[in-house]
Order: C-alpha cells, then sequence, then structure tokens
C-alpha cells in the first residue's frame, strides 16, 4: 500500500523580532518557504524520493538571503564564511555531510555527493571544496555567500563582546539553520540540514548540522529529523537520534518525543532550539521555544502551511 507523501521544513529558530523587518519582508520570507516546500513537493508528487525531496528544498533555502545557509550564511569571528550540512536516507541509513566549506554554492549538494560515493560520511573544510569542484557542483568565490545583515550582525556581536552583553543578544543575530524531512510514496523517510553556523564563532568551529545523529537523523518506520538551535548542546544531547530512540526504545510517540526534548530537555541548557520532525505516518511538526521559527509543512492531504512566528498561514492544496 502506498503511503501519503509529507513534506516540513525549517529555516531556523533564529526567527527576528517581528518589528525588525517590515511586513514586506517577512512575506517574502514566507514566499521563500513557500518556494522551498513547493521544490521539494515536485519531487514528491511525481512519485520521486524523499532523499532528493529534501536535497531540493534545501537547495531553495540555501539560495535565499532570509536564512543563515548559503547564501546569506553567518560570519566567522575573522568575517569569513565556513559552511556545513548533511543528508541522510532512512531507507538504508546511508548518510554524508560536509564542514568547514568555503566555496560551495549548495553544501547540501556536496553532502548527497559524499554520501553517494559510499567512500565516507563527512569531509571537511578544503578537502570537501575540492571534493564538490571534481564532481562538477557549483562553486563560488566565498565572498558570494556575505550579505550586509550578516555584516552588521557580527559587528554587533562584537559590540557585545566588549560590551559582555553577548549572552543578552537575540537568537536571530547569534545563529540559525535550514533543514527539512520528507516521506515519500514507498514509505521512506529522508532528513537534511544546512548552516553557517553561529555568527561571531571561533574559526574552525562544527556545529550539530553536519554531524549525523546531532542535528540530523532518519530512519525508516520510526522518524526524520533535522534540529536548529545552538548547536554544541544538540551534539552532547545527540539530538536528533534521542528522538528517533524515545520513539523506538521508550515507545513515546512523536510529539512527546520532539516536545520533550525541545521543551524541557534542551530548554533546560537556556538555550534557543527547534526542530522540524516527520514520522512513519502522519504530519511534520514543529516545536520550537523560541521567540519564532521560520517553518512549513506539506501534510498528507497535500495542503501547504508557512509560519514564521506563532500564527499559521494556510496557503490551500498544493496542486
Amino acid at each position: 500500500m502506498a503511503a501519503e507523501p509529507a513534506l516540513g521544513l525549517h529555516g531556523g529558530c533564529g526567527t527576528l523580532d517581528r518589528s525588525l523587518m517590515s511586513e514586506a519582508e517577512w512575506a517574502e520570507s514566507r514566499a521563500h518557504v513557500a518556494d522551498a516546500l513547493r521544490a521539494g513537493w515536485a519531487v514528491l508528487s511525481k512519485g520521486g524520493a524523499a532523499l532528493d525531496a529534501v536535497q531540493a528544498t534545501v537547495v531553495v533555502l540555501e539560495d535565499s538571503p532570509h536564512f543563515n545557509a548559503g547564501f546569506g550564511a553567518a560570519l566567522t569571528e575573522n568575517g569569513t564564511h565556513e559552511l556545513d550540512s548533511s543528508i541522510m536516507d532512512g531507507a538504508t541509513l546511508a548518510a554524508g555531510a560536509v564542514a568547514g566549506v568555503q566555496r560551495i554554492r549548495n553544501p547540501v549538494k556536496a553532502a548527497r555527493a559524499v554520501m553517494d560515493s559510499g567512500r565516507a560520511v563527512l569531509l571537511l573544510g578544503a578537502a570537501a571544496d575540492s571534493y564538490a569542484e571534481k564532481a562538477g557542483l557549483d562553486m563560488v568565490a566565498p565572498d558570494y555567500f556575505t550579505t550586509q545583515r550578516r555584516v552588521d550582525a557580527l559587528a554587533n556581536l562584537k559590540r557585545r563582546a566588549l560590551e559582555g552583553t553577548a549572552a543578552k543578544a537575540s537568537e536571530a543575530e547569534k545563529h540559525g539553520t535550514v533543514g527539512a524531512v520528507a516521506r515519500d510514496r514507498h514509505g521512506n523517510l529522508a532528513a537534511a540540514t544546512s548552516t553557517g553556523g553561529f555568527n561571531n564563532k571561533p574559526v574552525g568551529r562544527v556545529g550539530d548540522s553536519p554531524i549525523i545523529g546531532a542535528g540530523t537523523y532518519a530512519r525508516n518506520g520510526i522518524c526524520a529529523v533535522s534540529c536548529t538551535g545552538m548547536g554544541e548542546f544538540f551534539i552532547r544531547r545527540v539530538a536528533a537520534y534521542d528522538v528517533a530512540a524515545r520513539i523506538s526504545y521508550a515507545g513515546q510517540s512523536i510529539d512527546e518525543a520532539s516536545r520533550v526534548l525541545v521543551h524541557e530537555t534542551l530548554a533546560g541548557y537556556g538555550i534557543g532550539a527547534g526542530m522540524i520532525v516527520l514520522g512513519a505516518e502522519g504530519d511534520p511538526l514543529a516545536p520550537f521555544n523560541t521567540l519564532g521559527m521560520y517553518r512549513g509543512w506539506i501534510d498528507t492531504a497535500g495542503h501547504m502551511t508557512v509560519a514564521t512566528h506563532h500564527e499559521l498561514h494556510h496557503l490551500g492544496h498544493v496542486t
């Protein structure tokens, strides 16, 4: 029996205070979320694989300046970019990732290339850039990723560091991530995550996004997960896998497993956290404990919903 496809994404729990962007800018960010969902749905609606759907979804988010991945990525303390991404196939548990890359236009495509090679799960830095170039992926100059918003955020965080007020910075100033989860008509699950890391991060820092089991996890029959938040804590808690373990071993529902992890376990560290989660059956869930989280989904009935803060925007049935 064919499964009903479903697709979900997050654009990071570092959503700005509503007053910091115009309504036109908020509308554009929601439109980009919808565009990403349509890209993934175009794959699923034709009977395509969940793995291809999450990649297509994340590519659109990487190309948008509204999110901290690809174009518009965060800057390190040295004013450079180091991007991370991963992808995982729930059917086979195959996975691929890259970390600290500087010249790959769409890091999620590089993660997929690593996975498809079967020779590694994670490639780093210049070696990963070189691998992607040899694989024929689109390469860019490092300054392609830079936007004025990220330059301003870096300057503000450096000022806060000097003043001793860095802890008071908003989630949006500090970090952001994008990710997607999908289920295809064969019931296969997949997840992908991509990020520029957090603003003013140490050079060489790697967060949870490219770490399988921490920021990304997918396993058929259980769940697909992509996380967003301060990655160090997601690594320590093996957060994405923890959702699957709670379901598989503790018998928790996907709603309980993800909600407890976000609102109790991770919130207990005093950090902003969120995730997009999809189970073996049913619709995507998007728990978060921050002011907002860019997010959207197309449920098993084919209805699209997008959001930035707590109110939901229902966009009707996707054709």
